[in-house]
């Protein structure tokens, strides 16, 4: 392995809270489209005509585009500067993002939407990557916190602020609403933001050499991208491996052989799209499993207790909306918190640990809760499942980027930027696949004590037959509707135990991460200097 070396840390041009407002800005807007979205899909599909399944392309295109570009987004900062590509990307997606409101048909909006995620894509990772450079090494720490408030709350507030939109104005305003803000990000970023020197000699240096770009690499990496993202989407609907038109089987072997080609061809090629040798170092690849998973439970647990409380509970999207969002709260104080605690030398690993812990705590919360509770009762695990996650976003970010080097630091961005939003795409499908076919095993297991023979049965329907018959005044009509109300009542506790089996996996899935912990190595940032490779 290269040795290390510590040189001196570069001031940025401006006060870095000031860069920092200016970048996080985007970042809070692109991550707040991948959720804000999903609230509005049955409001799309009525708007434009179309089936609410065929709508869910509006959400796979997105992501799919946004993962394609995260993968070379350090290429791309490379060779255009950061700093520019930045602003292209923050021109682009807000010019989508009106377009998309002004689509009239789905193979517009879908066109848009792929745009949109092109131009997304670029954003994360180079916020993160100026985050970085515009603060010294001992406030790092502070710096990811301030990226984890953009990157954590937009999940967490984008269900709440969709719903109130798509409610009480139109669809077309989720995506209106990014005009202003990407104008305003616009012209604060390029005012603020500046590319250090070791990127303006980076980009000179490369100018002199040849483009040398990895066509072949880009077209393994768009097949295994799209692959990935419409068998996560259409799994469940297309019955997974069990698909009578071999539609899943084929996007997975694809997925399998398209992959296994891009990861040797990047590993060989000697200018690689995405440069895979950046996971050697052990940090960034347990870093990488981590957050992969521990955004699969966030998501799986987002995308299962609103559809619990609108499905089980009757709330609107608004009001399911607003029982979720104190949990933004519990996220920025565990922010500031871990930030303060980073910022005194604290070891990233026991933080990380701590906050897999928190999050399996909440999910298996949920998970003993029942179909008789309060909104108040709903709150508190929503909290402490969004602490869990704030405790661990901007350790594992430090922890990641400790040991790598400065020329390699947009590549291992770009990778863990990439498998932060892939591991939202597994939770969002892990979440509804578990729900649907977890609730047919219950409705099953649950028929078995629905037997004519059973006191408790044939109690509740006398006493529900002369229920019905004090209204109706008829006894067959009276049996039927008994019948059926058994009936809700067994389709309702199925349900609700196929969401709280979800989230059971989910804090199962997050405890199961804590021994990798282990595997890293001591995460302390050093103070007033920057660890670079030779």
């Amino acid at each position: 392995m290269n040795s290390i070396k510590l040189a001196p840390a570069a001031r940025p041009a401006f006060n870095p809270w000031l860069i920092a407002f200016a970048v996080v800005i985007p970042t809070f807007m692109e991550v707040l489209d991948t959720t804000i979205a999903n609230v509005a899909l049955r409001y799309i599909a009525g708007g434009l005509s179309v089936a609410e399944t065929d709508s869910e392309w509006v959400i796979t295109s997105y992501l799919a585009a946004n993962a394609l570009v995260l993968s070379i987004s350090g290429w791309l900062s490379a060779r255009l500067g950061r700093r520019n590509y930045f602003l292209i990307s923050i021109a682009v997606f807000t010019i989508a993002s009106g377009l998309c409101g002004m689509a009239t048909s789905l193979g517009q909006i879908i066109a848009f939407r792929i745009l949109q995620g092109f131009a997304g894509g670029g954003l994360q990772p180079s916020s993160q990557a100026i985050l970085i450079d515009s603060f010294p090494p001992e406030k790092q720490g502070t710096a990811m916190s301030v990226f984890g408030i953009a990157a954590l709350i937009g999940p967490i507030i984008g269900p709440t602020l969709g719903g109130w939109l798509v409610v009480n104005y139109d669809w077309r305003w989720i995506f209106y609403i990014n005009v202003p803000v990407g104008i305003a990000a616009f012209a604060a970023s390029h005012f603020l933001v500046r590319d250090p020197e070791y990127l303006q000699a980076e980009r000179q240096s490369l100018r002199k050499k040849p483009l040398n770009f990895d066509l072949i690499g880009l077209g393994l990496l768009a097949l295994v991208v799209a692959s990935w993202e419409i068998l996560l989407s259409k799994g469940q609907e297309w019955n997974w491996l069990e698909d009578p038109f071999w539609r899943i089987q084929t996007l997975a072997s694809v997925l399998t052989f398209g992959l296994l080609l891009f990861v040797l061809r990047e590993l060989r090629s000697a200018n690689p799209l995405l440069d895979l040798r950046v996971l050697k170092e052990r940090n960034l690849a347990v870093s990488g499993i981590v957050l992969f998973s521990a955004f699969a439970v966030l998501y799986a647990a987002s995308i299962a207790l609103p559809a619990m409380l609108q499905t089980l509970f009757g709330y609107d999207a608004l009001y399911a909306g607003l029982v979720l969002s104190p949990g933004g709260i519990s996220s920025i104080t565990m922010l500031v918190i871990v930030g303060v605690l980073l910022g005194r030398g604290t070891d990233a690993r026991y933080l990380i640990a701590a906050g897999l812990v928190v999050l399996a705590v909440s999910n298996l919360w949920m998970a003993s809760l029942n179909i008789e509770i309060s909104p108040w009762q709903i709150i508190g695990p929503r909290m402490v499942l969004t602490a869990g996650l704030g405790l661990i976003f901007a350790p594992i970010n430090v922890a990641a980027y400790l040991y790598i080097p400065k020329d390699k630091r947009g590549s291992a961005i770009a990778l863990l930027s990439l498998l932060r939003n892939e591991g939202g795409s597994v939770g969002t499908s892990m979440s509804q696949t578990i729900q649907q076919r977890r609730e047919q095993f219950h409705l099953a297991r649950l028929n078995d004590f629905l037997d004519p023979t059973n006191p408790h049965v044939t109690s509740f329907q006398e006493r529900a037959s002369a229920l019905f018959y004090q209204t109706n005044g008829d006894h067959v009509a009276s049996q039927l509707m008994s019948v059926n109300a058994l009936d809700d009542l067994r389709q309702q506790q199925a349900l609700s135990l196929a969401y709280f089996d979800v989230f059971f996996l989910a804090g199962v899935l997050a405890i199961v991460l804590v021994p990798l912990v282990l595997l890293m190595r001591r995460s302390v940032a050093g103070k007033g200097t920057h660890i670079a490779a030779d």
